[in-house]
């Protein structure tokens, strides 16, 4: 486990989790610092990314300060331990498993569980979930937002898939606590073309998007 925590401090100055998957080791040590610099805070690899536990070691070590690094894609307890095992500050789950969510409140790390329908909602939240993760929140928009957090203001809610710069402002006033977005933030073709300038450019529209 990391000696370094979660810092709900730095979420909150951008709340938005990058989600990255499938990207190559090389192309992620060239991202992390320009990630950072451009002022976002919260990055998750997810485990089925080839070598994810070395690269979540690896960003830990080498560009852990003023980030938050988690790891996302974890379905089973073997997921959470290989995760936990190389650092990860929180955990991101695309499913509802209760041992994974009551191990990562037993040990103190904030989980964010996929859910969609009400009740799988509320019975993350009620397991303990640090934030519901609601995927694939592009079915059903920014309104649903709404219509969750009016009879259940409490929840704490993370829309991802489908998130982008066209809707991030809508689902944000719509009552989100934070965006999960991986790849109309990673942009494939600037990160294969290793145009690192475009990326940064690319970056600075969603911080400028959050500053809203």
């Amino acid at each position: 486990m990391s000696e370094r925590t979660f810092s709900r401090e730095l979420f909150e100055k951008a709340p938005l989790v990058g989600i990255i998957r499938n990207v190559s080791p090389d192309d992620i040590k060239r991202i992390l610092p320009i990630y950072r610099e451009v002022g976002l805070t919260t990055i998750e690899i997810t485990m089925n990314t080839a070598g994810a536990a070395e690269i979540i070691r690896y960003a830990l070590e080498n560009e852990g300060e003023g980030l938050n690094i988690g790891a996302g894609t974890v379905c089973t307890k073997d997921d959470l331990e290989i995760a936990l095992e190389a650092g990860a500050q929180f955990i991101v789950t695309p499913i509802i498993n209760k041992k994974v969510i009551k191990s990562c409140v037993k040990k103190g790390i904030p989980v964010f569980p996929g859910a969609f329908t009400p009740t799988e909602i509320y019975n993350a939240w009620t397991l303990g979930a640090t934030m519901v993760k609601i995927y694939p929140a592009t079915s059903l928009g920014p309104e649903y937002i709404k219509d969750l957090k009016a009879p259940m203001r409490q929840l704490k809610l993370l829309p991802t898939g489908g998130v982008g710069l066209e809707n991030m402002e809508a689902f944000l006033k719509a009552g989100a606590n934070g965006l999960g977005i991986g790849g109309q933030l990673f942009d494939k073709k600037l990160i294969q073309d290793k145009n690192w300038d475009g990326l940064r450019e690319h970056f600075l529209q969603f911080v400028q998007k959050l500053a809203v």
